[in-house]
């Protein structure tokens, strides 16, 4: 069953459609990866699905309902976001940043209750986080708070998890560790995961799906040996391609050949 279905979606900024005309499904249990070029529109579909910019055109269901209609904090308890740059107070410890994910649920003025600490603890206990519980944010580093944003995505306690470039600027072992992560959390928590992605040998190995967006509009959708063609990925980045299977489980490998392109 579709969790979340975008249908003929267009958005853009200042009267500008930088996204235009997108249909897409995200199952429970699976996650989909958005790739393409810098400018296609990926960071745009997210924020445009979060409220964030206006839809121009089209609709955005989860279950049936109509998620463009909903308040913001209705939004919040369906689906929650880690974004690509996140600003989070540096003299708050990992354990209110967290307890910040509990605020769709909470009347105004109202403080967590045990069973909020409680879906909190667990979130942490997931990411591998609890054991930072009392350290402040800006005493972590960048895969620890990668992490604590996702521990509090995840004690919203969402139907959908959408992500921006989640292991941009962390290193091997934590791009491994958070895409491990997340896929993990698709699968125990049959979490609808959409995310976007620079790296496309990342996506290869951690995606489903994939959604290849070229000027705002999906060129290619499907499993990723089926996307990741040298032909479909040379002409969507303008540059040489070659892609071949992996010796050991057939996941494509993609490289750039040939010379450098003028720019």
């Amino acid at each position: 069953m579709n969790a979340l279905s975008i249908t003929n979606v267009s958005a853009g900024y200042y009267h500008r459609a930088v996204v235009l005309q997108i249909d897409l499904n995200v199952n429970r249990g699976r996650v989909i990866a958005l790739v393409g070029p810098n400018g296609s529109g990926k960071s745009t579909l997210i924020r445009a699905l979060t409220g964030v910019i206006p839809v121009s055109e089209g609709q955005v269901q989860l279950d049936g309902i109509n998620v463009l209609s909903l308040s913001p904090l209705q939004r919040a308890r369906l689906i929650a976001v880690v974004p690509q740059h996140a600003l989070m107070p540096e003299t708050f410890t990992v354990a209110e940043v967290v307890l910040l994910g509990r605020t769709p649920y909470l009347p105004i003025w109202a403080r967590e209750g045990t069973l909020d600490r409680d879906i909190a603890s667990a979130a942490m206990k997931q990411t591998g986080v609890h054991g930072l519980a009392d350290r402040f944010i800006g005493e972590l580093s960048g895969g620890e708070q990668q992490r604590v944003l996702i521990a509090r995505a995840l004690t919203q306690e969402p139907e959908v998890l959408l992500l921006d470039e989640p292991t941009a600027h962390l290193d091997l072992k934590y791009q491994h560790y958070i895409l491990h992560l997340v896929k993990s959390l698709a699968a125990e928590k049959q979490l609808a995961v959409l995310l976007t992605m620079h790296d496309l040998n990342q996506a290869a190995v951690c995606a489903d799906d994939v959604a290849l967006l070229v000027d705002g509009k999906i060129k290619a959708l499907g499993s990723p040996d089926k996307v990741f063609t040298s032909e479909q990925l040379t002409e969507a980045y303008g540059t040489p391609v070659d892609v071949i299977p992996h010796p050991h489980n057939g996941v494509p490998v993609i490289t750039t050949k040939g010379r450098v392109p003028t720019i």
